[in-house]
C-alpha cells in the first residue's frame, strides 16, 4: 500500500492516528510518576522517552497537545519540579495500559490500576514499585514544538535503580532480562528479545559483507 500526503489526510481519523503512531516502530513503554500539591500520586503511560545527553544525564518525553485533555502529570511536574520514569514490565502491561484512562484529578492511577507508589531515596515523586528499572528526574525545561503543538519535557537524572544482574561491567543494561515492554501505536505491546552484541563500529573493522 502506498499512501500520499493527501490520501493520508483523507483516511478516517482513527485509522490515520493508528498508522502514524505505528510507523516509528517499537517504542519504549514507560510510566511517568508525579505527585500533586494535594499529595495525590499520579501515573501517565508514555511511549516517547528519549535519551538527550549523558553528561549531564538527561532524558525527555513528549507531552501531547495540552489543549486536547487535562494534563495532570505536567501540572504536577511544574508544581513539584520532580518526576519519575519507570519501565513497564511484561508482567503488568494491562495495569499500565489502563493508566491512560481519563480519571478525574482526585483519583490516583496507582490506586485505580493496582500499582504501588514507592517514595525511595528521599525523592519527592513516586516510583512504581513493580517496575524493575526506575529513574528519578529533576525538571530542567519544557520546550514547545509549535509545528505539532506538543512539548518536550526535559529532566536531569537524580536517581537510577537498576537490578544488579541486569547491568554488565561495561554499563550495558539487558532489557530482556528485566522483561521491559515496548509499545507500537497506542494499544499494542511487545516483549523484547536480545538478538546480538556488536563492537563499537570502526571503519577499518567493518566486515566484508556480500552484495
Amino acid at each position: 500500500m502506498h499512501l500520499s500526503q493527501s490520501s493520508i489526510e483523507q483516511l478516517p481519523k482513527v485509522k490515520r492516528l493508528n498508522i502514524i503512531n505505528s510507523i516509528s516502530g517499537i517504542k519504549p513503554g514507560n510510566l511517568v510518576g508525579t505527585v500533586s500539591r494535594a499529595g495525590i500520586p499520579n501515573l501517565a503511560i508514555v511511549s516517547s522517552v528519549v535519551h538527550l545527553g549523558s553528561h549531564p544525564p538527561l532524558l525527555g518525553y513528549l507531552l501531547r497537545p495540552r489543549d486536547e485533555v487535562r494534563r495532570d502529570s505536567y501540572e504536577n511536574i511544574l508544581e513539584n519540579g520532580y518526576f519519575t520514569i519507570n519501565h513497564i514490565s511484561t508482567e503488568f502491561i494491562e495495569k499500565a495500559h489502563y493508566t491512560s484512562a481519563k480519571f478525574d484529578q482526585h483519583t490516583s492511577e496507582f490506586d485505580a490500576c493496582g500499582l504501588t507508589p514507592s517514595y525511595d531515596f528521599g525523592f519527592s515523586a513516586p516510583f512504581v514499585k513493580e517496575s524493575k528499572l526506575k529513574v528519578g528526574l529533576r525538571h530542567v525545561e519544557s520546550i514547545s514544538i509549535p509545528s505539532s503543538n506538543t512539548t518536550l519535557i526535559v529532566g536531569e537524572i537524580q536517581h537510577l535503580d537498576i537490578p544488579d544482574d541486569a547491568l554488565n561491567e561495561h554499563g550495558y543494561i539487558n532489557l530482556e532480562s528485566i522483561n521491559s515492554a515496548g509499545i507500537s501505536g497506542l494499544n499494542s505491546y511487545y516483549s523484547l528479545n536480545k538478538l546480538a552484541d556488536f563492537p563499537y563500529a570502526r571503519v577499518h573493522e567493518v566486515p566484508k559483507f556480500a552484495v
